[in-house]
């Protein structure tokens, strides 16, 4: 054991700032351009200042004309605003080829690295090296995606598929994926040389909360540059003619429910009973009222149920991209009938919904519909809910999944407990794979004879994020999966406490030689840690590889069938 105990300064928020080149010059150039120069700097409190936002939650990009700035389908963790020139938006999906793009598989380890893994590790759990550390804090590390190589297209007429759309000077875009913690829903690209400021969502979340006229500003440009965008890409309005499409963007209201940071509430009543917990969650919209809008989901999750009893059965989910009372419009537009709603909608945490009227949805949707792409009669629907078929979820299932909210995985660790023979290989795979560092516990809620395990979910909305002040909670812009940065984690526990399901461990980290790392008051430092879905491996999640009785798998949640067929067989 070495003599002097291994120290190092604790870590803090903006020890590693977003770009190490941002400085007083820089932020004074900023604070003089519209909107910033609007904000009243006074509503900001002395620890998190309008300055110190700018100076280490942004940073200034350069981009080359035709050069991709964001692309569809990558995950962000930032927004941009244009400084200078202008960017083109590539409209529709894959608008633009992902061979074009550029895309990539993201970066495993070879074989020899996988072999050398299984005696490389180290002796001591959580071993850290600390030159690592002092090496982040001489230069800025901060994280622009995992594809820092500049991509450029070329014989741009030939490569777009569909229309575009210039944001110039002035402009916000990235906010909403930044924000929600949800892809890039378009490929962006610099129509001409351009500066921009690419704000870390930390920084751009307290600019929100603290500035309306940037929310504000923010929402305007939404409803102008990007909600016709977001309409022609759900089922039954890609038809519609750009003026007609222009309409109905102009009568469609915006709507949140719930809390953005709903997982506090959530903790708070999981014990509550259910029929209790139920009445609690926002309601969007009534069993047995009259339909007067299509609810078309932003963001979030919302619950689906129906009457049962004296209390509510769940019927389904419904998440990002799904719709509301269409079947009900729909059939009384058809048969003159006027049936209400057979569901009821309720707000699971937060959710952002569009609702386009009933009476626009009459004019400009239904007539282009052919008669046998209509939803079938209200009446033989109501069997659903308690008559599941092959391939559906048992009502049971999805009670169990809403109410416990494991509908928000994507990578969902599921055991079948009764194949599962105890034999610990899953717990072994995933150390080796970890530097000898399990990243899950064989540990969590039942429904009969399955378990859903305490392992990271790599979540739908990673509510986790949120609160994170540096980052290094993220997605990764590759895959989507929800990983640390161990080197700008300052241990704040922030992530750990705001997760609803204790997926995240905070552990005590050390040296090489197995000794506590402190801080300059002689407390233990500690990191975050969880499952990272084993992205550096060659073939994946090593406890799924590992499992010689076929007893694990990971589940999308969102795959439905896919997960019932597995439980069914």
């Amino acid at each position: 054991m070495s003599e002097a105990p291994a120290t190092i300064s604790r870590p803090q928020r903006w020890d590693v700032p977003f770009e190490s080149a941002m400085g007083a010059v820089a932020v004074a150039r900023i604070l003089s351009i519209p909107p910033f120069s609007q904000i009243d700097a006074s509503r900001f409190p002395a620890s998190t200042s309008l300055p110190d936002i700018l100076l280490n939650d942004t940073g200034l990009r350069s981009f080359k004309k035709n050069q991709v700035i964001v692309r569809e389908g990558d995950y962000g963790n930032s927004a941009f605003f244009i400084i200078t020139g202008s960017v083109r938006v590539a409209l529709g999906k894959d608008a633009i080829p992902a061979e074009v793009l550029g895309r990539r598989q993201p970066e495993k380890k070879d074989f020899l690295s996988t072999l050398r893994q299984l005696w490389g590790n180290a002796r001591y759990p959580e071993v850290r090296s600390l030159r690592r550390y002092k090496e982040a804090k001489a230069g800025a590390e901060h994280e622009k995606g995992d594809d820092t190589t500049a991509i450029f297209l070329h014989d741009i007429p030939s490569v777009l598929k569909g229309g575009t759309a210039v944001l110039t000077a002035g402009m916000f875009f990235g906010e909403i994926a930044a924000l929600s913690r949800t892809p890039r829903t378009a490929t962006i690209f610099a129509e001409e040389d351009c500066e921009l400021l690419e704000i870390r969502w930390q920084g751009l979340r307290e600019l929100r909360l603290r500035a309306p006229e940037i929310k504000q500003f923010i929402d305007t440009n939404y409803r102008k540059y990007s909600l016709e965008n977001h309409l022609r890409e759900t089922k039954y309005f890609k038809d519609l003619s750009p003026a007609e499409l222009k309409e109905v963007a102009n009568q469609t209201r915006f709507e949140t429910y719930g809390s953005f940071d709903w997982h506090s509430n959530y903790k708070k009543n999981r014990d509550v009973a259910p029929e209790e917990r139920i009445k609690e969650e926002p309601l969007i919209a009534e069993e047995g009222q009259y339909a007067n809008g299509l609810v078309l989901i932003r963001a979030g999750f919302a619950r689906m149920s129906q009457k049962y009893n004296q209390g509510e059965r769940t019927a389904s989910y419904l998440s990002r991209g799904q719709m509301f009372g269409f079947d009900e419009i729909a059939h009384n537009w058809n048969t003159k009938d006027s049936a209400p709603l057979q569901y009821t909608l309720r707000a699971l945490g937060y959710v952002d919904v569009l609702v386009v009227p009933t009476s626009v949805v009459e004019q400009y949707i239904l007539p282009k519909i052919p008669q046998a792409s209509f939803p079938p009669p209200i009446v033989a629907q109501n069997k659903q809910i308690n008559d599941r078929r092959d391939g559906e979820l048992s009502t049971d299932v999805v009670e169990f999944l809403v109410d416990n909210r494991f509908i928000n995985g994507r990578a969902t660790m599921v055991m079948d407990l009764d194949r599962c023979t105890r034999c610990d290989d899953c717990i072994r795979a995933c150390a080796s794979a970890h530097d000898n560092n399990p990243r899950f516990v064989r540990h969590g809620h039942q429904i009969g004879r399955y378990m859903i395990a305490n392992a990271c979910m790599h979540c739908l909305d990673p509510v986790c994020m949120i609160g994170c002040p540096t980052g290094a909670i993220h997605r990764n812009a590759l895959g989507g999966q929800v990983v640390i940065n161990d080197t700008t984690c300052i241990g704040c526990s922030t992530c750990a406490n705001s997760c609803p399901y204790n997926n995240i461990q905070m552990v005590e980290i050390r040296n090489e030689l197995g000794e506590h790392i402190l801080d300059q008051e002689n407390r233990p430092v500690t990191k975050a840690a969880k499952c990272d879905l084993c992205v550096e491996q060659m073939t994946g999640p090593a406890c799924v590889n590992a499992c010689p009785h076929d007893a694990l798998t990971r589940v999308d949640m969102q795959d439905t069938q896919t997960f019932a067929k597995w439980l069914q067989r």
